[in-house]
């Protein structure tokens, strides 16, 4: 069986190493990851990209320390392919920029650059990609330094959205599915773009937005819904029969054609679901412990900015019960970005279940609601479109906003169940660290 082709997108904090490391950690008939491409959020671009260099700085170090100690190598995908990475977007489009710092720390990582420094890399290369703020990155033209050959990844000096379309247009149409975590500024761009190569994806899966819980930023919205909604709310659009129907107010993209070939297959991961899939600290402990203590570089490292996300989970947690001095026991954080990795590792589980084709738009435009991820839970009935036709009419009679309109709305699949609730921490873990 041939691997899932994939591009993630993703602005690396936490929770987007952990998903970058477990694609990487697949088998080479499991996972090709072609393109990692870099978007502000979580922090700006500039540390997405030290972080995700640092990534591959560590991995090295991680390959040739399991080596020299008899112990398999496993990262197939890795050592079967080697990933582009890009520099992305550095700003939402048309809204004020928003950083979740305050949460992961002002590096992503909770202070790893200056709490581990030997694990982050002399040189990170940043004149070999193209940067959106190429001034104040630049390195002099005499003074280069060329990437080695033994580095793990390939920069591109294409900005993201532009090598997006390029490995969409390189690989056969609808093989290649892209894997978006962060902000979807990137993948707004490209479809602005180039509508029809975007729409050339297999499949977009995205981590983004709530449906039915509170949000995890302001009361109705998901971070990276929130980060970039006019962003979001295009890239919806793609997936309505009519893509004017929602497409939102946008001051530095035009709408898209008025006929486009196909629709966006677009599969949505909120919190509803991937706040349910848990890694405990005593899990992590139990499967990383040894490995740190015999001198694993990636298990070092990664203790530093997991045990920095359990604390701050644990200050939430008691600050929530009133117990600030009082330590929490049995400390867990949400595997938001490591789901969709994962769902493409195991899409064949028939255990997967999606609601498809649901009408979700996303409020771009709202004081009180942006990024907020809107249905309509009216117990109308939607008419058919040969009923209508019956009917000569054009809408739904009361309907604002062609809610009930068939020919209207979004088609998005939202996933809402998964098998591995229970297993799935202590899967991560094993394939990344063992």
């Amino acid at each position: 069986m041939a691997p899932e082709k994939i591009i993630i997108d993703t602005d690396p904090g936490v929770d987007d190493i952990l998903a970058l490391l477990l694609a990487l950690s697949a088998s080479k008939d499991e996972i090709e990851l072609l393109l990692i491409s870099l978007t502000f959020g979580n922090i700006d671009v500039e540390s997405c990209l030290k972080n995700a260099v640092s990534l591959f700085h560590v991995l090295e170090k991680e390959l040739a320390w399991r080596k020299a100690n008899g112990r398999p190598l496993g990262y197939e995908a890795l050592r079967n392919h080697k990933p582009v990475v890009a520099v992305g977007a550095s700003q939402p489009l048309d809204e004020q920029l928003l950083m979740a710092d305050y949460f992961h720390g002002v590096d992503g990582l909770g202070g790893v650059h200056q709490k581990a420094p030997h694990f982050t890399p002399e040189e990170l290369f940043r004149h070999l990609f193209h940067s959106p703020s190429a001034d104040s990155t630049k390195i002099p033209p005499d003074a280069p330094t060329p990437l080695p050959n033994e580095t793990l990844f390939t920069p591109s000096s294409s900005p993201a959205h532009l090598e997006i379309l390029s490995q969409l247009k390189s690989n056969p149409p609808h093989i290649v599915t892209i894997v978006a975590v962060g902000p979807l500024t990137n993948l707004a761009l490209a479809a602005a773009h180039d509508p029809e190569t975007f729409l050339l994806a297999k499949e977009v899966v995205i981590m983004s937005g709530t449906i039915d819980m509170e949000g995890n930023i302001t009361p109705m919205a998901e971070f990276n819904a929130y980060a970039d909604a006019v962003a979001a709310s295009r890239v919806f659009a793609l997936t309505s029969p009519s893509p004017k129907s929602t497409l939102p107010p946008c001051k530095s993209l035009k709408a898209y054609p008025e006929n486009l070939s196909s629709k966006l297959n677009l599969t949505i991961f909120p919190l509803d679901i991937t706040t349910m899939h848990l890694l405990n600290e005593a899990e992590f402990k139990a499967i990383t412990g040894d490995l740190q203590a015999n001198g694993s570089p990636l298990a070092q490292w990664a203790e530093v900015f997991i045990y920095a996300t359990f604390r701050k989970m644990e200050s939430l947690y008691a600050a929530a019960a009133g117990e600030s001095a009082k330590r929490v026991q049995d400390v867990d954080i949400s595997l938001h970005d490591p789901l969709c990795v994962w769902y493409m590792i195991t899409k064949h589980a028939s255990e997967w279940k999606a609601v498809k084709g649901r009408d979700i738009r996303v409020d771009a435009t709202g004081q009180w609601t942006r990024g907020m991820y809107v249905v309509d839970r009216r117990t109308r009935k939607k008419p058919t479109l040969e009923e209508m036709q019956a009917a000569g009419e054009e809408e739904v009679e009361g309907d604002c906003d062609a809610w009930l309109h068939p020919l209207m709305g979004n088609r998005v699949n939202q996933m809402v169940e998964s098998p591995y609730r229970d297993t799935f921490g202590g899967e991560m873990l094993k394939r990344i660290f063992l």
